[in-house]
């Protein structure tokens, strides 16, 4: 079955450990994702500041960074172009999958680097952004993060915020609240026109991690038509854990259908953005998630997982 993920730090790996794309040894490479059935994957340039900028030893600015980054990014595009190819418009994907190609979708984890002016999101719309994470774990120009201070977790979106949100909807950049604080997430729920996405993000009322989503926000997303990718990360599958098993994997799976509906389950693997480690290993195990989760779910069901639902937020955004 293919399947489309809508996030991986692979980029960042590429970049700060010199890992070619086309063959490698961490969780993703474009030989084991093709033989896995990849059909598109969602690939972050995760922007690191602050305490994270220090554990990277990262000192260019975030616009510079992201530069650096997008450099790598089109050099992978141009090495790769016999098995990889770009999307700039939900119908890529199709052709793309036709051809016998991989898509790879532009994203950023961390909209620091817009910086509170709608035409940096504009410019990173023109390199090829489809999907932007708005906040990490730093307050931004957009919000704030998700805290485990009750009354931080309640903040919203920033005016900026809310501007950008609307803005992203006419551009064609899909809005992820993945990281977002609650207040932020109701703030987008409220007025985006668009379905908007958790890319990496798991069910809190599984495992009690902030990054996880509650039981409310699970039902406001599936209302809203937006989806929540799966992560693959242990310590949101189960907390405190070092290992992730694929039936722990497929339990939320199935909480998110009971509380948000089928159609707003989907991939969201975090490959290489954790430690720790998978029953199914890495992008090779793919196929026998699927084959897991196939027993829980009809087949139009698994279609609606691996890729539709994600296709559809796509197509309804750019």
């Amino acid at each position: 079955m293919k399947y489309i993920d809508l996030h991986c730090d692979t980029l960042m790996k590429c970049y700060l450990e010199n890992k070619p794309l086309r063959e490698n040894d961490i969780h993703i490479d474009l030989i084991r994702a093709k033989e896995a059935q990849m059909m598109a994957q969602c690939m972050a340039i995760y922007i690191p500041t602050n305490e994270a900028a220090n554990l990277y030893k990262v000192d260019a600015e975030p616009a510079d960074y992201f530069r650096k980054n997008l450099e790598v990014y089109k050099r992978e595009l141009e090495s790769n172009k016999d098995l990889l190819a770009p999307v700039l418009n939900s119908s890529d994907i199709g052709k793309n999958f036709a051809d016998g190609k991989l898509s790879s979708i532009l994203t950023i984890e961390d909209g620091v680097q817009v910086d509170g002016k709608l035409e940096n999101l504009k410019e990173l719309y023109d390199v090829g952004v489809r999907l932007i994470t708005l906040t990490w774990n730093y307050e931004n120009s957009f919000g704030f993060p998700q805290s485990l201070d009750p009354e931080l977790m309640k903040l919203g979106l920033k005016p900026f915020g809310i501007e950008a949100v609307k803005y992203m909807n006419e551009l064609g950049i899909v809005i992820d609240v993945s990281h977002l604080s609650e207040g932020g997430f109701d703030d987008v729920a409220q007025h985006s026109r668009k379905p908007f996405v958790a890319s990496h993000s798991c069910c809190r009322s599984l495992c009690d991690a902030g990054r996880n989503l509650t039981d409310k926000q699970l039902h406001l997303l599936g209302e809203k038509g937006g989806v929540c990718g799966v992560n693959f990360a242990p310590m949101f599958i189960v907390k405190d854990s070092q290992f992730t098993h694929t039936s722990d994997v497929v339990r939320h799976f199935k909480h998110i259908v009971n509380k948000a509906g089928i159609e707003a389950a989907a991939f969201g693997s975090d490959f290489d953005g954790f430690t720790g480690e998978l029953e199914f290993k890495d992008c090779t195990g793919m196929p026998e998630l699927i084959d897991a989760l196939s027993k829980s779910f009809t087949k139009r069901e698994l279609e609606l997982i691996c890729y539709g639902n994600a296709l559809r937020v796509f197509k309804e955004n750019f």
